[in-house]
């Protein structure tokens, strides 16, 4: 009994002097990407939340916020293969996945060789997804979900880690296709990229164009990387935290659950939502140095987890309640 006991503290030890460790890293990652993106803090450690827990995201936001440069700043800065997507009406899934093509050998011997696509990075930036048709953009859906793709009846695994950061201008609609709720449902959360304030666009304006411009630099590698998110999957969740994850989700879909708040529902998150939780919650936790989450964590990412997988009715948007009046309303009940 006594081995056992010593041998699980040793285990404990170890997971925090990891934990320390980890956070550390995370820590001065984050720091060297405010360095170069400035007045979106939030927008930072919410892009940094979802690498740590292995998910996606979709940033959404107007032209000139730094989208772009905000992934590929991670890719410098965590050690990934970044590439980028402009997705145009024109694009074909093809273009994403890749291709295979003939070749003949010297011998005249033919056989098809298999041309990888873009999709094939560590970080893939999608470029205003919505601006591509249907069939493109569910090009992605099997490589987001299962990390591999299908191309002539082969299967072609994309490199780990992979994550997909897919941008949406709300602006210009017109001749877009807007992404189906099954596609939403993918991205783990959806980042709001907001105009920054006064202080932060002036040092942008005298960064930006001056004779030198900050560069990020690398502070983890892809292998570093792997390993917290092995380590967010370890920490411990208390029993009231998976209590309020629970309550927060259940409450958010039209049922008895809900109450009065279920009217103004149409649809809820499905228990992706309460996986979500479960993982940013986590993943928060250590990027602010604890190894534990608490309700708080919950809270403040209830938001960008709930909100593209929640719709509300007809009428409730008819007397102007909004998603972020409604999803405040639930964390107001849930504490």
């Amino acid at each position: 009994m006594a081995v056992a006991t010593e041998g699980l503290e040793k285990l404990e030890d170890m997971i925090v002097r990891q934990a320390e460790a980890t956070g550390a890293q995370v820590a001065a990652a984050k720091a060297a990407i405010g360095s170069v993106i400035f007045g979106q803090e939030g927008v930072v450690e919410q892009a940094l939340i979802t690498v740590l827990c292995g998910g996606h995201a979709l940033l959404i936001g107007l032209p000139g916020l730094a989208k772009t440069k905000l992934v590929e700043t991670m890719g410098i800065v965590l050690g990934l293969d970044a590439r980028r997507i402009q997705f145009t009406p024109d694009l074909m899934p093809s273009d994403i996945l890749g291709s295979e093509v003939l070749d003949e050998s010297p011998g005249g011997k033919r056989n098809f060789r298999f041309i990888p696509g873009p999709i094939f990075g560590q970080l893939l930036m999608a470029d205003e997804i919505n601006r591509a048709s249907p069939r493109t953009q569910s090009a992605l859906l099997q490589a987001m979900q299962e990390h591999h793709v299908t191309v002539a009846g082969n299967r072609h695994d994309v490199p780990r880690p992979f994550h997909v950061l897919a941008t949406q201008n709300p602006i210009e609609q017109e001749g877009t296709y807007p992404l189906p709720e099954a596609q939403l449902d993918r991205f783990l959360m959806q980042i709001d990229v907001d105009y920054p304030d006064h202080a932060s666009e002036r040092k942008i304006v005298f960064d930006t164009t001056g004779t030198e411009e900050s560069k990020p630099k690398p502070t983890m590698t892809a292998d570093e990387l792997l390993a917290a998110q092995r380590l967010v999957r370890r920490l411990p969740v208390g029993e009231s935290v998976v209590e309020a994850i629970l309550n927060l989700v259940r409450s958010a879909r039209p049922g008895p659950e809900s109450g009065e708040i279920g009217k103004l529902i149409s649809w809820g998150p499905s228990p992706r939502a309460s996986q979500a939780l479960m993982l940013v919650a986590r993943a928060r936790a250590l990027i602010d140095g604890r190894l534990s989450p608490s309700i708080d964590d919950v809270m403040a990412m209830a938001e960008p987890i709930l909100k593209h997988r929640m719709a509300l009715t007809f009428a409730a948007r008819a007397d102007g309640e909004s998603m972020e009046g409604v999803i405040g309303k639930l964390k107001t009940r849930i504490g």
